[in-house]
Parts: structure tokens; C-alpha cells; sequence
């Protein structure tokens, strides 16, 4: 069913509506070429949801959840939870109206700030939207904190240790070209197993003041 909800997206509308096209499609690192270690475009492509044939990937979608005994006349009901603030809220009602796509029924559930961050470290949630963000493009950063076991940001609850070794392999690999193959390698099976289907990726503009004064 997590794969249902993966093929579901539609990444391009996320990106049209809320950003005016201003970001972009990708895995768990920065897609290039702002990014150093994005995924290629052929590779970001087969993977499962990201096919831009956003109906065939629905259809998948669909004959998953008719698996399970869901169609259009017996839909599933789930409580999509997201934090209190219009950046969390707007991607929750966009990616409520996509789920309707394949037989589910969201019902928005805002959260109270004070509330959000307890909630999710409980995993007191069916369906969560939630942003994440590293000081840095670089993946120990992000591999370690958002889906290493244990990581107190892995609100997920997503562990595969054998996938954690190439964690510390690529982390030791001085050869940039041969650790970005092995990055590339570990983003494709977390979004493979689904482990926290990245909707999209926001561009923000950021001012830089170089100037710096000395005290006498």
C-alpha cells in the first residue's frame, strides 16, 4: 500500500501549484545540477512514482489497492496529519485530492505546532505530511539523520541495516565519483521501499551579507 501511495503522486502539479514551477523532482539528495548528488534523470525515472506518466502510474496504483479489496464504490477513509502552518497545510490538501485517485479519502488533520514534533515522534500517525530540510548538501547529513536506525528524525520508523552499511561505506569513500555511485545506489532502493516518498524539492532564495566588522 506504501507503493500505492508513491505511484499516486503527481510530483509536477506539487511543483506548478505551490512554487510556480520554482522547484524540482527528486529522491532523498538535491537533484542536480544544484545538487552535487542527485540521482541521473534515466535512473530518477524508473524508479516506482516517478514515471511521468502520472495515469499509467495511477492504474499500478489502483490494481494495488484492488488487491487489498478497495475500488470506487468501497474507499478507504485515513486522517492525513499535517503541521498547523500553510507550508505543511497546502501540500496536504494537494495530496489529499491526488489520493482520491486510488480509492482513498483523506481527511485533513491539522496540528498545532506545540503538538507536531510529539506526535510524530510517537508515529501517532496514519498518513503524515512533514518537510525536512539539512544544513548541507551532503549525504551523511541526510542519510544518518532521516533514515539511519534510531535516528530521532526518522519519524518513519524506516530500518534496514544492511542498507546502513553502505551508509558508512559511502561516508568513508574518498573517491567522490565512486561515492556518488554508491549515494545513487542508496537513494534508489530507500525510494524503492518507499521509506519516505519525497514529494518535491523547494528552491529558496537566500541573502548572503560578506561584509564583517572588527571591534576595537
Amino acid at each position: 500500500m506504501r507503493r500505492a501511495l508513491a505511484l499516486a503522486l503527481d510530483r509536477k502539479a506539487f511543483i506548478d501549484i505551490l512554487t510556480e514551477g520554482q522547484g524540482d523532482v527528486g529522491g532523498a539528495m538535491q537533484p542536480s545540477p544544484e545538487g552535487v548528488w542527485g540521482m541521473p534523470p534515466d535512473m530518477l525515472k524508473s524508479l516506482p512514482g516517478y514515471d511521468p506518466d502520472v495515469q499509467k502510474n495511477r492504474a499500478e496504483a489502483r490494481a494495488i489497492m484492488e488487491k487489498f479489496g478497495y475500488r470506487a464504490d468501497k474507499r478507504l477513509e485515513v486522517k492525513v496529519s499535517e503541521r498547523n502552518i500553510a507550508i505543511f497545510r497546502d501540500p496536504a490538501v494537494i495530496l489529499i485530492d491526488q489520493l482520491k485517485e486510488i480509492y482513498i479519502d483523506g481527511e485533513l488533520d491539522p496540528i498545532e505546532t506545540a503538538n507536531w514534533f510529539p506526535k510524530i515522534y510517537r508515529k501517532d500517525y496514519i498518513i503524515g505530511l512533514n518537510l525536512t530540510g539539512v544544513g548541507a548538501d551532503d549525504p551523511d547529513a541526510q542519510f544518518y539523520e532521516n533514515y539511519a536506525c534510531g535516528s530521532q528524525r526518522n519519524y518513519g520508523g524506516y530500518c534496514n541495516p544492511d542498507l546502513q552499511k553502505l551508509f558508512d561505506q559511502q561516508s568513508m569513500e574518498a573517491d567522490q565519483e565512486k561515492r556518488k555511485r554508491l549515494v545513487w545506489e542508496i537513494d534508489r532502493r530507500l525510494q524503492e521501499d518507499q521509506a519516505r516518498p519525497i514529494v518535491y524539492h523547494m528552491r529558496f532564495g537566500t541573502c548572503w551579507q560578506n561584509r564583517s566588522r572588527a571591534s576595537k
